[in-house]
């Protein structure tokens, strides 16, 4: 047998030099002021929205399979030489910054005397966002340890680097990072320079009506161990995919997990990815160390880009946010008394919001962006959520103003932070908002999209040896696919490993199986995962056959249970058993008001029966590596060695199971049951599940009791 094997491109690096024909233009040719865009006008905000959102009429079409990428390797030209030349103040004698945004034909990042301007592109330096004139130039006033960045336009692509990351910000910090960080923080960029030009290459796939774009949550890897999964698991799982084209993949932050020195490794793994890639902040994505939320994201925005932008791709406009504020402050984030944590200094914690430099740049982004255009904001921690309802800390202070500004637009909140699915339509609501946020019904659709670490690498290992982390949702580990055409978009969420028609996980929920779930839950609140030398009193073998029930079962209460993962307001899900005809199945939570419903009955069995019995504890050898025993979390939080007993978060509420009861006249033998989600778009999607009626418990292991004789 031949095997051939092909080798993808080299991701190798490439170097520009500043050609004589850009010093002699710059010293020829003036830059002219670029006008700063301004305010949205206020305008009140509508939250009370009909509950049922009416569908689009046609669900966008996804791209055929290899969409095109205009991978364009390079980076943003940096001016010094020019020195004098070029003036670096207006003439109120106030510093400025002066660059080009041009169309780079040849890819060599030099702007030179035969490159276009591309005129009427969005420029900011953190604050203030101004557009080119017809010849490119912009002019930008000079802040303190500022990010100047260049909006993407449609019919354009932005250099990537050698791991495909964009490639489209300057850090201007003379000095860098003042406090002296674990990480680095920002490295000194010495004076202003003469210009910061930004190349563009023509792009017909980002200027195309049609667009397929990922949103991928938490890749969180905090070690090396775990960067092989994320490597081998859901980045490979995404550069396999080969149909993402110039749209890309924005993370939706915790891209590490605290070890920040791992930033490195993390990108050439993602680089696989044919595709450009971007990346918002999250809260393991901090310096820990700094003491100012100035300083915070530093280290990430040395490496990863910049902590808050936003570019467009046909009629969307992506927003990338840091809502996460580090240290929070009694005086700035606690004034109504619903966070004390924040009131300690000397116990530094983050909180959600949007500090009022970022939310007046959201306003001048937004005010210069065509009203037509789907606006999707991309942030760590959601807006709101059902995971973290009645939290404030996992919430978004000013979700209230953010919605305001977006008021008579098409918008899409992304979020990540939970490690869970939500998909979240206009009127849905849940009780505990009002307190947590201030708000109560949503007025757009707000989409928590998962995460590719699942339930943060935990659980047993799969056939391929990658954690099963069912996350605390019963959701499987995986991304968000957006396609869009126009300014529509359909979304669908994709299990790592597995074709997009997985979309549910199909189990039965009996008086057996509440009884083995409330023994292992009750003991497991008493017993942290992280104890050690304990043995639960259950295990999975003591659960038996999760899919056979009696006639008492019956009578008490059992359930066909579907979780649909990607599941919402508007989707619907039927069974029919044995042929028969089809039953409606009612969703647990209908997201009108109420708060969570937990507990045995609302569990997803399927889930949390994987989550509460975890053989990976019992890992042991003799190697003499402490390290290697049992298995480790986060920080190096250490599960085991020991007897195998629950995981980490266990899938007691989400906010799209579905179940039937079972008739209770149900006779003894094998049944089957198709089960067939349709989601708010109209697509189906069908699982199949056997269960059997027994009319008492048969013996699960090998009757050796009646071979004690004879043979």
């Amino acid at each position: 047998m031949t095997v051939n094997v092909a080798v993808a491109h080299q991701r190798s690096p490439r170097s520009s030099t500043l050609p004589e024909e850009l010093v002699m233009m710059s010293r020829r040719t003036p830059i002219a002021l670029a006008v700063v865009v301004g305010l949205v006008p206020a305008t009140a905000l509508a939250v009370s929205i009909a509950a049922d959102e009416p569908a689009v009429a046609q669900a966008p079409a996804a791209p055929q399979p290899k969409a095109a990428f205009d991978r364009f390797v390079g980076k943003v030209q940096v001016v010094r030489d020019v020195g004098a030349r070029t003036p670096t103040t207006n003439a109120e004698g106030e510093p400025v910054l002066r660059g080009v945004v041009f169309e780079d034909k040849d890819k060599d990042s030099a702007w030179q005397a035969k490159d276009k301007g591309v005129a009427g592109v969005k420029v900011s330096n953190g604050i203030d966002v101004v557009r080119t004139d017809a010849q490119g130039r912009y002019e930008l006033p000079v802040r303190d340890k500022m990010t100047v960045f260049v909006t993407q336009p449609s019919g354009y692509q932005v250099p990537v680097d050698s791991n495909n990351v964009a490639q489209f910000a300057y850090n201007h910090a003379p000095k860098g990072t003042q406090q002296k960080l674990r990480f680095g923080g920002i490295e000194p960029s010495g004076p202003l320079p003469s210009m910061v030009n930004f190349p563009l290459a023509p792009s017909k796939a980002t200027a195309a009506d049609t667009q397929r774009c990922v949103a991928a949550g938490d890749l969180q890897t905090y070690s090396g161990r775990e960067i092989g999964y994320g490597r081998s698991g859901g980045l490979k799982h995404l550069a396999d995919r080969g149909d993402l084209g110039s749209c890309g993949v924005l993370f939706l932050g915790d891209v590490a997990g605290d070890d920040l020195g791992l930033y490195p490794r993390i990108k050439e793994a993602a680089g696989q990815i044919d595709a450009p890639l971007r990346f918002v902040p999250g809260n393991h994505d901090l310096d820990y160390d700094a003491t100012d939320d100035k300083d915070s994201f530093d280290t990430f925005r040395q490496q990863m880009g910049p902590a808050y932008f936003s570019y467009d791709v046909g009629k969307t406009h992506f927003v990338g946010l840091d809502n996460v504020v580090f240290p929070c402050k009694k005086a700035t984030d606690n004034t109504d008394g619903k966070r004390p944590s924040c009131d300690d200094p000397a116990k530094p914690v983050y909180n959600g919001r949007l500090t009022d430099e970022q939310l007046q740049w959201l306003k001048n982004d937004l005010a210069n962006t065509p009203k037509d255009y789907q606006v999707v904001l991309a942030s760590h921690i959601p807006l709101v959520s059902f995971a973290d309802m009645t939290s404030p800390i996992h919430s978004t202070d000013n979700v209230k103003e953010i919605w305001k500004l977006l008021e008579g637009r098409k918008a899409l909140s992304l979020s990540g932070h939970t490690h869970s699915l939500e998909n979240m339509r206009a009127g849905d609501s849940y009780g505990p908002w009002q307190k947590a946020a201030g708000v109560s019904t949503l007025p757009f659709p707000h989409i928590v999209a998962g995460a590719l670490s699942g339930d943060w690498y935990s659980g047993d290992l799969d056939v391929d040896g990658l954690p099963m982390a069912t996350q605390r949702d019963g959701g499987r580990p995986g991304h968000l696919v957006l396609d869009m055409k126009g300014n529509e978009f359909r979304e669908t969420f994709v299990v790592t490993g597995e074709p997009e028609q997985k979309q549910m996980a199909l189990g039965i929920n009996s008086p057996h199986w509440r009884s083995w779930f409330t023994t292992l839950s009750q003991w497991r609140q008493a017993n942290p995962p992280s104890a050690k030398d304990l043995v639960p009193p259950l295990s999975y073998n003591d659960l038996g056959d999760p899919h056979l029930v009696t006639p008492q079962d019956l009578a008490g209460g059992s359930y066909l249970t579907a979780n649909v993962w990607n599941g919402t307001t508007g989707s619907k899900v039927e069974v029919s058993i044995d042929g028969g005809a089809k039953a409606p199945a009612q969703r647990t939570q209908q997201a009108r008001g109420e708060e969570y419903r937990v507990g045995a009955e609302w569990t997803d069995p399927y889930a949390a029966t994987r989550q509460l019995s975890v053989n990976r504890y019992a890992q042991q050898s003799t190697s003499g590596d402490p390290r290697s025993q049992g298995y480790e979390l986060y920080r190096g939080s250490k599960y085991g060695p020991g007897a195998a007993r629950p995981g980490n978060n266990i899938a007691d509420r989400m906010s799209h199971l579905w179940r039937l009861p079972l008739p209770a006249n149900l006779s003894v033998g094998v049944h089957r049951a198709e089960v067939t989600a349709t989601d708010r778009l109209g697509r189906r999607f069908t699982e199949t599940i056997s269960f059997e009626v027994v009319e008492k418990r048969p013996q699960m292991e090998f009757r050796k009791e009646l071979f004690t004789t004879g043979g």
